[in-house]
């Protein structure tokens, strides 16, 4: 009896895990779980500087266009539009799109955002010069199609810049202990592969962080900068 109830309990406790994941990886879950994130602090969570990886690969190139995919508190977006881009920004947290869009207002920059999931939103199909994904959290459930689609909004000659961590075994162990799995995520492996002949890859390489976090300060990144023909 006692190994049947054991295998039983270990079955339940995998389902209750599975379910708990599928809650998550949704719209609504995922909303929900980064506006718990942001609410931790009263004030910013990140540093309101934008990303330096960013910086390195945009300040040269000539404004138009641009999307900034998970735009948090908004800084990348605020700098940005302060270079000259008109910019849609995009975050599925409450809580950020708020703060986000007050710190706009106290730098005098204007920025279209939404409060909404990236994936699940109809941009305009080749509607962007610039889409910059900076630590992306799309979750593969979503599908490739709503990926792709918004790979699409990428216009003929514009960029895609996409930053992501380069996570050894142990970082991946730690955030999985934090109740996030990396797998669930669509990273940058998959992302190139989803370009197919659409888009030309200029780099896809592991680079060090240019701004990394006292917390983190030995995670470097992965950047994949692509653009399409």
């Amino acid at each position: 009896m006692m190994p049947t109830v054991v295998s039983g309990a270990v079955t339940l406790r995998n389902m209750d895990r599975h379910e708990r994941r599928e809650k998550r990886s949704g719209p609504a879950g995922q909303a929900v779980e980064w506006d718990a994130r942001y609410s931790e602090r009263d004030g910013a969570r990140w540093s309101g500087r934008p990303n330096g990886r960013l910086v390195a690969e945009v300040a040269g190139l000539t404004p138009g266009r641009a999307l900034d995919v998970g735009c948090g508190e908004g800084a990348d977006a605020i700098w940005l539009a302060r270079s000259g881009w008109t910019v849609t920004a995009i975050d599925i947290s409450d809580v950020a799109v708020i703060r986000a869009r007050e710190a706009a207002e106290l730098a005098g920059a204007a920025v279209e955002w939404i409060r909404g999931d990236a994936l699940q939103t109809p941009f305009p199909a080749v509607s962007f010069d610039l889409v910059s994904m900076q630590y992306p959290a799309l979750p593969k459930a979503a599908g490739r199609a709503a990926v792709r689609a918004l790979l699409d909004t990428v216009r003929p000659g514009g960029l895609l810049l996409a930053v992501y961590h380069d996570l050894d075994d142990e970082h991946r162990e730690h955030i999985k202990s934090q109740g996030v799995d990396p797998a669930d995520y669509v990273d940058a492996d998959d992302l190139a592969r989803l370009l197919g002949d659409a888009f030309t890859i200029e780099l896809y390489a592991v680079q060090p962080r240019i701004d990394p976090p006292p917390d983190n300060p030995h995670i470097a990144d992965i950047v994949l900068r692509a653009r399409r023909r």
